[in-house]
């Protein structure tokens, strides 16, 4: 009898011990802010062995992994990105929008119930998840484990830590201007002491006590542009967007949020990445924890230099290499098998207009204020007082009360306001919110704004550019569009149960958080439409 029983106790730790085995034991997404697929192609030549290129020798990689819906911003692709479903669910319209519900401008995630903590800076406003409507898939991990499992999200950006981080997150933290990380109330009452002794240290100084050199010799970029050339935007009022930087003196003259717009920004996240995995203890035991990392400086300067400066190139040469150390750190310390990563982008970028219109595509840029100045203008002509109460993320709102108490036909109004659009050089198409709200899915670019699309939030008309056309200044470059150069990201899952290989098969970045749902067997993030990737699935 007592050997039935050893026997029957021994199967159930079996058992349990193989259930547990279902889960890695840390699974870490990293997005890399405005990165195209391109990149990873155009510089291969140039990076190492052990950073991009073991992820694409080692992992799956889905080659065309697009955005979906309008508009392609930050703040939308970190939360579709880990929510697995679009801003029309879960809400995150914009970084910062016209609320059509509150009648003022709001951002992403503000909160005014709960308060910063930790060494802030003017400017730094209390953040939560608050406004995010629907679940992420680190929410779903932290139910699914009895809130064993723990979550930490962190970026330069506030945005890039907490949405992906989601509403039960033991911790998020981002960087102000301070030269610290910081959080807020919302996950507890003072920082972590490991956190505390980080920011003391100041990791950020040895970055911003030296010159912005090249990485490499100059020889190795030519996939960029010559280094000074008429694309680019100046660094922190550099006299020319030329290398060196003096980085030192930019420091002195601002502050240390100098250091996000350079590729050291991305080496301070890693560093302070590898202390939360170390001091958090994540991927110790058998209960999966999920780190979440958003490395922002990408986006700094594509915004600044654009998609063809050198700058650029020595930014990811240099992320390679962080990349790969950060690999090897996991490697040696939650063990090679162990942990399940992926590699994405919340959104590409387009190419800088003028270095299109001087290579003789006929395209141009658009200052947003100009286009807003039109509206009002031809408002005041039309109707003799302004309707429009903003323009901003292609999104049109209407003082509706006005057009009230002036007996106006509102139906009209808005086709009014259509036609005038449609005779601008940048208009491909308007559509109405009916028209929106009415989407069956047959066009395509209806049906991205349909999908990015919240009646209490948005406007009354949404606006589509045409290709190439690009609402922003004339150096650098911006995104938010719904064609490829935008949409278009990298995606690679590594390590924990996955078989090297590829797919050019089209898909759509809503798929990646229930596909991890059904990797380590959790529950889908509530408004995804679980659509899942098998390619990943089916490879143990």
């Amino acid at each position: 009898m007592k050997r039935i029983i050893y026997l029957i106790l021994l199967s159930l730790t079996a058992s349990m011990y193989a259930q547990q085995q279902q889960r890695p034991k840390l699974v870490v997404g990293i997005v890399v802010d405005q990165m195209k697929p391109e990149y990873l192609q155009r510089f291969i030549n140039d990076f190492s062995e052990n950073g991009f290129k073991r992820l694409l020798k080692e992992g799956y990689t889905f080659h065309n992994t697009h955005y979906n819906y309008l508009p392609t911003y930050t703040a939308p692709g970190h939360a579709s990105i880990y929510t697995g479903t679009t801003p029309s669910i879960h809400g995150i319209v914009g970084n910062e929008w016209f609320s059509r519900r509150l009648g003022k401008e709001r951002y992403c995630t503000d909160d005014t119930n709960v308060q910063i903590i930790g060494n802030s800076s003017k400017g730094d406003d209390p953040m939560s998840p608050k406004n995010l409507l629907s679940t992420t898939i680190t929410d779903e991990l932290r139910l699914s484990t009895n809130f064993k499992g723990k979550v930490i999200g962190m970026s330069l950006k506030d945005r890039g830590a907490i949405l992906p981080a989601g509403h039960f997150a033991n911790w998020a933290f981002w960087y102000s201007k301070t030269g610290s990380f910081i959080s807020s109330t919302f996950y507890g009452s003072t920082l972590p002491n490991w956190v505390n002794e980080f920011n003391n240290e100041k990791h950020y100084l040895p970055y911003l006590s030296k010159n912005w050199e090249l990485f490499k010799p100059l020889a190795t970029y030519d996939e960029s542009l010559v280094d000074d050339n008429p694309y680019e935007g100046k660094l922190y009022k550099a006299d020319k967007p030329v290398f060196p930087y003096d980085l030192k003196s930019m420091y002195d003259k601002n502050d240390t949020g100098v250091i996000r717009a350079t590729p050291f920004g991305n080496n301070l996240l890693e560093e302070f990445a590898k202390k939360a995995i170390e001091k958090e203890e994540l991927g110790k035991d058998d209960v999966t924890d999920f780190l979440a990392v958003s490395f922002s400086s990408t986006d700094y300067v594509g915004h600044i230099l654009g998609p063809r400066s050198i700058e650029l190139q020595d930014t990811y040469l240099r992320l390679d290499e962080t990349i790969a150390d950060f690999l090897n750190y996991l490697d040696k310390t939650v063990g090679k098998g162990n942990y399940l990563l992926f590699l994405t982008a919340d959104h590409a970028g387009a190419e800088n207009v003028q270095f299109l219109k001087d290579n003789k595509y006929n395209v141009t840029n658009v200052e947003p204020k100009e286009i807003t100045q039109g509206l009002k203008k031809f408002s005041s002509d039309t109707y003799g007082e302004d309707l429009i109460l903003n323009y901003s993320n292609f999104n049109i709102y209407f003082d509706k009360e006005k057009i009230k108490s002036k007996s106006l036909d509102l139906a009209k109004v808005k086709q009014s306001f259509k036609e005038y659009l449609m005779t601008q050089e940048q208009v491909k198409r308007v559509y109405s919110e009916e028209e929106i709200l009415a989407d069956n899915g047959n066009d395509f670019h209806l049906h991205c704004i349909a999908r990015g699309y919240d009646p209490s939030e948005d406007g009354d008309l949404v606006v589509i550019d045409k290709p190439g056309y690009i609402e922003y200044g004339a150096t650098g470059t911006s995104h938010g569009t719904t064609y490829a150069y935008d949409t278009h990201v990298p995606l690679i899952f590594f390590g924990w149960n996955i078989k090297p290989g590829e797919t050019h098969d089209r898909k759509v970045i809503t798929e990646i958080a229930p596909t991890i749902a059904q990797k380590i067997n959790i529950s889908f993030p509530n408004g995804t439409e679980a659509q899942v990737l098998t390619e990943i699935l089916n490879s143990k």
